[in-house]
């Protein structure tokens, strides 16, 4: 037996070296051909936009990574912010010539196709060109397209231009009827997340909360939009409400493309414009290859002073914390390294999410306050900062939105899953033995008692009013303002300013602007965190598990469809959703 194991033993050593060696070869192989790839600008070149793949802001970056992790990961991380930077760098180089936006089905949010239309229209200041061309253009799309000098569409293409709108399903009959529900405690009138395990219909305060929302929203694109185009918002209106553009001739007569072309003839345009003969191709290079060279500023090397940015990215879950999920490790700890690093001279946290775990956020808010008594600490606001991202950024000694910028939803509420009457139904039942009343807690499989619903309830009530006091002592209201404007409701980032939730609309570049004169420097650099903490060995497992669960994602985004992938995503996120919930009502897709 032991010569078996021996054996076994010896056989895995050799495939794990040989994997091993197969990954270094690859290493040697990229390292001596890193020169034949390295990226250059050539004179007279565009840049080509396709963001399909940038989702976040900061791309991360992980603490003592191995040469290995560094080799696979290829080149330059890109996150959203890097792209902003490159657009900016690329209105005074002198090799760039304009920015052709191309095919882009990106993935950002509402306040990042805010920011970026903001940064393209920068750009065009510098007397060079943006283009855009798509087959088809989403309303997202036709948002941050729209900003371009012209606009292209091909001839069998389409414009979707519809406004806003939603869906919410409500599955309280169905409960009834199946004996599978969902036992909901909350505090706050508009946490609407519950609402459709309460009732059959949507309540009047959801759908005001709703409508007030997307009226908000749309009211900042559709004058975006009729500036750029050179319409009225009236005008636009009355295309979206009879879908007036659905066809490349209509946009075009409704002025909203200026041109109906095939991509060649697009490209032959370019051409034109550059001076390119037409048997030529001219420069291009892409918005990632051209943020990876520009990704060091070399004055910025020479400036002492340091701003640093804290990235806060996606759900609260608690942990160490990722690129795609926050957890007080990585954010404490890099809250930490900066207020005690002499050089930093002010802190910005850049919050994008929609909330999540009570005590983590309970957590941060801590290290947040204990950060503010050493250096200022602003908070810049991305496309979400709700319920748990709202609770993390309250105490900052400000704080920055977008008009688009999803926010507020002070509120909390837990959910229990309960299927003691369709156990019974199909015949099942537990039973249980116990050393105390309570010593049980919780069983899906028994209808919820009083007892465990007054203290579950009551641990609710502890942690809203926590939150709300949190949110009145950092905005200096009175508790009473604070819950009149909480229970709950999530506002844009307009709206936010004029109730006393934020102190300024501006982007991250404006707040790290600020944080910089709150920390009384006029010449500083921006340093990135968090380091996330990942040993040789959990990377190692990640090539087996994570990095085989991408390309199971790519997969099933690709065979499902983008919408569909998004629900089993959203199981996949509740699943991991484990305490006391303060996060946003709902998902907003534009």
């Amino acid at each position: 037996m032991n010569f078996i194991k021996n054996v076994f033993a010896t056989v895995v050593g050799i495939f794990l070296f040989c994997v091993l060696s197969f990954f270094i070869l690859i290493g040697i192989g990229a390292a001596f051909g890193s020169s034949e790839d390295e990226i250059k600008i050539n004179d007279n070149s565009v840049i080509e936009i396709d963001l399909s793949k940038i989702v976040f802001d900061y791309a991360g970056q992980y603490k003592d990574e191995s040469p290995l992790q560094t080799i696979l990961a290829g080149k330059e991380k890109i996150g959203f912010i890097e792209v902003l930077n490159a657009i900016k760098n690329a209105k005074t180089d002198n090799k760039i010539k304009g920015i052709s936006i191309l095919n882009n089905q990106s993935l950002l949010g509402l306040a990042q196709s805010k920011e970026l239309r903001n940064q393209l229209e920068d750009f065009k200041k510098s007397g060079k060109f943006v283009y855009a061309y798509a087959n088809y253009f989403t309303q997202k799309e036709y948002y941050i397209n729209s900003v371009a000098n012209e606009v292209f569409v091909n001839p069998a293409g389409e414009v979707d231009l519809k406004g806003l709108g939603t869906e919410v399903l409500f599955f309280k009959n169905f409960q009834d009827k199946t004996g599978l529900k969902m036992e909901i405690i909350r505090h706050g009138k508009f946490k609407s997340a519950v609402e459709p395990f309460l009732a059959q219909e949507m309540s009047p305060e959801n759908r005001e909360q709703l409508t007030v929302l997307l009226n908000s929203i749309w009211k900042t694109i559709a004058e975006d939009i009729a500036k750029s185009r050179n319409i009225t918002v009236a005008q636009l209106n009355t295309i979206a409400d009879n879908l007036s553009a659905r066809t490349p001739q209509m946009a075009l007569e409704q002025k909203l493309v200026d041109k109906v072309a095939y991509e060649d003839e697009y490209h032959a345009f370019l051409k034109q414009k550059l001076k390119v003969l037409a048997k030529d191709d001219y420069e291009k290079v892409s918005i990632t290859d051209y943020a990876s060279k520009n990704a060091i500023n070399v004055d910025d090397l020479t400036k002492d002073d340091i701003v640093a940015v804290i990235y806060a990215q996606g759900e609260i879950n608690g942990g160490e914390g990722d690129v795609d999920y926050i957890g007080e490790g990585s954010i404490n700890r890099s809250l930490k390294e900066a207020r005690e690093d002499k050089d930093v001279k002010a802190i910005v946290l850049r919050v994008d999410s929609p909330g999540g775990n009570a005590l983590t956020s309970e957590l941060i808010w801590r290290e947040i306050e204990l950060t503010k008594k050493v250096k200022p600490v602003v908070v810049s606001m991305g496309n979400l900062a709700a319920s748990g991202g709202y609770y993390i950024a309250c105490g900052a000694n400000a704080i920055f939105a977008e008009p688009t910028t999803i926010t507020g939803s002070i509120g909390v509420f837990g959910m229990l899953p309960n299927m003691s009457e369709f156990a019974t139904k199909m015949g099942i039942n537990a039973e249980q033995v116990s050393t105390h009343k309570n010593s049980n807690g919780y069983s899906p499989f028994e209808p919820i008692s009083d007892n465990y619903k007054t203290f579950a309830l009551e641990g609710i009530e502890t942690i809203y009013k926590t939150f709300v006091t949190r949110v009145a002592t950092g905005r200096k209201m009175t508790f009473a303002q604070v819950d009149a404007i909480g229970q709950g409701r999530v506002w844009t980032g307009s709206d936010a300013l004029k109730l006393g939730l934020v102190d300024k609309i501006g982007n991250l570049e404006a707040a790290i602007k600020h944080a910089a004169t709150l920390g009384k420097s006029n010449s500083y650099r921006v340093e990135n965190y968090p380091e996330y903490e990942k040993n040789f060995n959990e990377f190692l497992e990640s090539l087996a598990g994570a990095k085989l669960y991408q390309s199971k994602e790519a997969i099933l985004k690709e065979e499902l469809g983008e919408e569909n992938y998004l629900l089993i995503d959203n199981i996949r996120k509740m699943k991991k959703r484990k305490g006391v919930q303060a996060i946003m009502p709902f998902e907003l897709i534009f």
